[in-house]
């Protein structure tokens, strides 16, 4: 990349400071309020530090996290990469990132879904993926069909390639404003934010499973060139090529992220077949799917943060003589409208010992019963898992499925283990 300018490099030597010292202090990773810093010098720094790269801006309301991880892993093959892999995904945490590796030519951002217009005309990037949208947040976020206008209307505005996924008929819509794309069959197990057509408002078609059209207006899904088969567990490359994926991360959805990450990277020039190779050495992102084994029990964590993030996790229990903790909490990260909660189906967890934890577990506690899913509540996890010891002696696993607050404090309590 070139040479940055005087007050450039200046503000970038504050902000890197700044966030040493937070991490220092102990007061977080320094992410945040290092790009703070840095933007008090150079309002333009972003822009700045882009000049020169091939960026990747990843955005999404479900697994942007996990997926700009793996795309960041496949594209070590070429040496460093500049990264915001765990969070920190608005301009302050994409300039933290960026400057933290100035010489990387490569780079791959997580973007938040609201401040994607923003990062795509600061970056000029060379692609942007986008892989699904579903309501969340609603006492901060807008309605998601005003977002994918957002998105079309910048995506028409650059000369990006896009990266999206066919099957959900808002990411395909804003998509289709790129002047370029590259179209995933990657699925979307949560529809019921996209029955209505995004050009039209009408009824969408949805007879044959991932296909959609609108009989109204004629939007249609696109055409695909990259597929994911779940059933066999195979990634399906441009011109036929069947690779099994045998990724470490569990469930579909990581299956679509690898999807997505593939034909991202492919774009780079890299393989599918080495890019497959190198997603399979990721075993947790953030804490995400880590297995952590405290007194004697497995205790494997799961992130889940609005009702798709629920849906997926569900997927991917282990079977009913598991038991399962749920916590929630609604602190500003998590949005403090829990009204979601509603339209989650917990009836999958009849049959299966329920436990649940955090701030808001009362409002959790009312959701289950109305569903019929007996419920304990608890404090902490080792004190459930004490009582799970005491009646069952044998038991080797537990799941913890948690909103964000909640997920990063039990993270906590374990050491924050990756």
């Amino acid at each position: 990349m070139s040479e940055l300018p005087l007050r450039a490099q200046l503000a970038s030597v504050l902000g890197r400071s700044a966030a040493s010292l937070s991490r220092a202090t102990g007061r977080g990773d320094g992410s945040v309020i290092g790009g703070r810093v840095a933007l008090k010098v150079e309002p333009d720094l972003l822009a700045k530090l882009s000049q020169g790269r091939r960026l990747a801006l990843v955005s999404a309301t479900n697994g942007k996290t996990t997926t700009t991880r793996l795309i960041a892993q496949a594209l070590r093959e070429f040496g460093d990469v500049a990264t915001n892999e765990y969070g920190a995904n608005m301009p302050t945490g994409h300039i933290t990132a960026l400057s933290d590796n100035k010489s990387a030519v490569n780079g791959v951002l997580e973007v938040d879904e609201k401040y994607l217009p923003q990062v795509l005309k600061a970056t000029n990037p060379s692609f942007v993926v986008l892989m699904n949208l579903s309501r969340d947040q609603m006492d901060r976020a807008s309605e998601i069909n005003l977002l994918a206008k957002k998105w079309r209307t910048a995506l028409a505005q650059s000369n990006t390639h896009v990266i999206a996924n066919a099957d959900d008929p808002l990411v395909a819509w804003a998509g289709l404003g790129a002047p370029n794309a590259t179209w995933v069959s990657a699925g979307q197990r949560w529809k019921e934010d996209s029955w209505c057509c995004p050009e039209c408002g009408g009824h969408l078609k949805r007879d044959v499973d991932p296909y959609w059209q609108c009989p109204e207006c004629g939007l249609a899904r696109p055409e695909t060139t990259w597929s994911v088969d779940n059933e066999t567990d195979t990634l399906v490359a441009p011109g036929g090529q069947q690779i099994k994926l045998r990724l470490n991360l569990p469930g579909d959805a990581n299956r679509a992220n690898a999807a997505i990450a593939a034909a991202t990277v492919a774009g780079y020039g890299i393989h599918p077949e080495r890019t497959v190779e190198r997603l399979r050495e990721i075993t947790s992102v953030a804490g995400r799917y880590t297995s952590v084994v405290t007194m004697g029990v497995e205790v494997r964590l799961l992130l889940a943060k609005n009702p798709a993030g629920w849906l997926e996790s569900f997927a991917v229990l282990d079977p009913p003589r598991v038991p399962v903790i749920l916590a929630v909490n609604a602190q500003i990260p998590d949005g403090k409208d829990t009204s979601w909660l509603w339209d989650v189906d917990y009836r999958v967890l009849r049959g299966r010992r329920v436990f649940i934890m955090g701030e808001r577990r009362t409002d959790l506690a009312l959701r289950l019963e109305t569903d019929e899913v007996p419920f304990e509540v608890a404090d902490r996890v080792d004190e459930v898992l004490a009582k799970l010891k005491a009646e069952r002696p044998d038991i080797t696993k537990v799941d913890v499925i948690a909103n964000y607050t909640a997920f990063q404090q039990i993270r906590t309590a374990y050491g924050r283990v990756q």
